[in-house]
């Protein structure tokens, strides 16, 4: 067979704007089971955001160390994992690869619930990070073939809002969990033996994993779509080294795209990891009113947002405008800096939670159309592994950043564990900022980049 340096690029047998009915139908239900796997994800890695304080009292931990098992825990395997997983999805099943991980970040939850200190903890967060690491290169790459370019920002958006729909829930749900639990004297477990009742939370919210996992197992493998091919017509197998030549000859939008992402995670992560603390402390919510308020306005108003986005780009993409996946990031951006870091520095609690409204409105607009904007400019055997770099660069960032500053500006410039909302403002603010500069200055170089992409489908 000829070097897959030699190949040319074919169209799908199927034109990309034309997808059947009943094949849309199915594409629907596929992009539902991996919506649910997202929202699970979110709910097993947003979950530990309410246990702040029981954490902290029986671990002896402080609001920095917190802020590594929250973020950094989690997104260093998570992160550096996806990049050979992504490799896989990139040739075997993704289907099969999705379900494993369900069944391991599941079982990782659920272990953190026997974790006598701050190190066990932490490593148990390891392999939360390292089970929910096989599903976003997967799915991104499914989610890619089974829909059509003129649906892909939508669809990619929907997925997304498995982010919002499992930190909502988590929140509402888990503070009413967090609630009960905390007034319960200490449990006696099977092989954990007697143990503080606050643990009990991740055994609840891990145990649904495993009916999700077989869900996924039922899943489809669609065709590839938009392959690399050799001279006789087979698909191209691509060296790790011709993988990165064809993301190095996009280097300018994968890397600004990744940067932009890892300021937009940033303030996600800030708000999320740190907004119930936030309330809990200034205000004297309970988890449960915590969860109910805060929860409500990230399921409502984060998942229209991510919409939103995805509606919006699509239009753009239809009117031949090529930065139409970009847009939604600089105006996210900008309004996220005026509205959200406002929000926190108000006395009242009810205004606060106002401006949060439109706040998280915004901050949801470009976390679809991002992924979509990556996946439109490169061949299928390359999708899954960029999608791993593109998770690494941005989690690894914006995910231990947006976690670790709040907490590190309590302790080290504060000093006031109740000044936790400037802290949170500081960083949202920076975010929201850096976002909307570092999406902007893509659109020159991933104009090119998808011109080229446009010019290659044809050929």
């Amino acid at each position: 067979m000829a070097s897959p340096i030699q190949t040319k690029v074919r169209e799908a047998t199927a034109k990309d704007t034309t997808v059947q009915p009943a094949n849309l139908r199915y594409a629907n239900y596929v992009l539902l089971a991996l919506m649910v796997c997202y929202t699970l994800s979110f709910i097993d890695r947003t979950i530990l955001g309410l246990l702040v304080g029981p954490i902290k009292r029986d671990l002896h931990i402080s609001d920095t160390q917190f802020g590594l098992l929250n973020g950094f825990a989690f997104a260093i395997f998570y992160t550096i994992l996806g990049l050979p997983l992504g490799r896989i999805a990139d040739s075997k099943s993704r289907t099969g690869l999705i379900t494993i991980g369900v069944f391991v970040w599941s079982a990782m939850t659920t272990l953190c619930a026997g974790a006598a200190s701050f190190f066990m903890l932490f490593l148990a967060r390891v392999g939360v990070g390292v089970g929910e690491a096989t599903l976003s290169p997967g799915a991104f790459s499914l989610i890619t073939d089974y829909f059509p370019k003129n649906r892909l920002g939508r669809a990619l958006s929907i997925y997304s809002m498995g982010i919002f729909f499992g930190a909502g829930l988590a929140l509402i749900l888990g503070g009413m969990v967090v609630q009960a639990t905390l007034h319960m004297p200490a449990v006696a477990l099977p092989l954990l033996g007697t143990v503080a009742s606050w643990r009990l939370t991740f055994l609840i919210v891990g145990l649904p994993g495993v009916i999700v996992g077989l869900w996924m197992w039922t899943i489809r493998e669609p065709a590839r779509k938009n392959l690399l091919r050799a001279q006789d017509g087979s698909a191209a197998r691509l060296s790790v080294g011709e993988v990165f030549k064809q993301i190095g000859m996009r280097w300018q939008s994968v890397i600004g795209l990744s940067v932009a992402m890892i300021f937009q995670s940033m303030g996600t992560f800030a708000l999320l990891g740190w907004g119930p603390a936030f309330f809990q402390r200034v205000h004297h919510y309970t988890p449960a009113q915590t969860g109910r308020a805060l929860g409500l306005i990230v399921l409502t108003c984060g998942c229209l947002g991510m919409y939103a986005g995805g509606v919006m780009a699509d239009r753009w993409q239809k009117a031949g405008i090529r930065e139409s996946h970009l847009r939604p990031g600089v105006i996210s951006g900008i309004l996220v800096m005026l509205l959200i870091p406002f929000a926190f520095t108000l006395s009242n609690p009810t205004a606060t939670l106002a401006l949060l409204m439109p706040g998280l409105f915004c901050l949801g607009l470009p976390m679809g159309v991002a992924y979509a904007a990556m996946q439109m400019i490169l061949p299928n055997q390359v999708r899954g592994q960029v999608s791993a770099l593109f998770l690494f660069i941005f989690n690894l960032g914006g995910q231990t950043v947006g976690n670790l500053l709040p907490g590190y500006l309590n302790d080290n410039y504060f000093h006031d564990g109740l000044k936790v909302g400037s802290s949170i403002a500081i960083t949202i603010g920076i975010a929201g900022l850096l976002t909307a500069v570092c999406f902007y200055a893509v659109y020159a170089p991933y104009r090119r980049h998808h011109a080229t992409a446009e010019q290659l489908a044809r050929a």
